[in-house]
């Protein structure tokens, strides 16, 4: 497993508010996943107007519900939606909703996924266990999705090839899907959510899936 091929636009053009004239298909997209995975960094990243937040500060009450192992340096959380929007070649726009990774949160999931062609499912692999009830809300919904593994710096490798020459423990693309459950032909990428063309990259992968004519079948 491999980042996605790249074929990103050349720039995000941060602070545009009208849609471009060569707009053809908007298209709603889920960006999902647990609780301090990056959503809210990778919508930030690519989104090409001023990304709408709904954050609150993490408190000591949100503290004894939410699992904070692995992000203890977290300090916000999504507690409604996040939204951006992004052209990709072709006229396709995509109009990104971050949805709260939080079970508390369950009640919100059928209004932010209604409309929603698909869903890009972030995932840390340094805590893949964080990601099962979110797959389990997509995968409910009927929603095509892809997984991103967001690259963060203490994540263990996350294939044979990057692994080569690393004594660190890696994760092989088949174990990664018998552990997530994935079927088959679930796209699986890395990707790291503060990068804007790596992000994009990932967002493309879903494109892709969902215009395979095997999936649309």
């Amino acid at each position: 497993m491999a980042s996605a091929p790249s074929s990103t636009p050349s720039a995000v053009t941060p602070g545009a508010i009208h849609l471009p004239d060569t707009a053809r298909d908007l298209v709603k997209i889920l960006v999902a996943g647990p609780f301090g995975v990056g959503k809210t960094t990778l919508i930030d990243s690519v989104s090409e107007i001023r990304p709408l937040h709904t954050e609150e500060d993490v408190s000591e009450a949100s503290a004894e519900v939410d699992d904070l192992a692995g992000v203890r340096e977290k300090t916000t959380t999504t507690v409604a939606i996040d939204f951006g929007r992004i052209s990709l070649p072709g006229g396709v726009v995509l109009y990104l909703f971050g949805t709260p990774g939080q079970e508390r949160f369950r009640s919100l999931w059928d209004d932010i996924a209604y409309g929603a062609l698909g869903a890009l499912v972030l995932v840390d692999s340094r805590r893949l266990d964080a990601s099962f009830d979110v797959l389990g809300l997509v995968e409910e919904s009927g929603l095509p999705y892809a997984v991103a593994f967001n690259a963060f710096p203490d994540a263990p490798p996350l294939s044979n090839a990057l692994a080569r020459g690393h004594p660190q423990r890696h994760y092989g693309e088949e174990q990664l899907r018998r552990a997530l459950d994935l079927e088959a032909g679930t796209p699986m990428v890395t990707c790291d959510a503060r990068d804007a063309n790596s992000s994009i990259d990932a967002l493309l992968a879903l494109v892709d899936h969902l215009l395979d004519p095997v999936e649309a079948r």
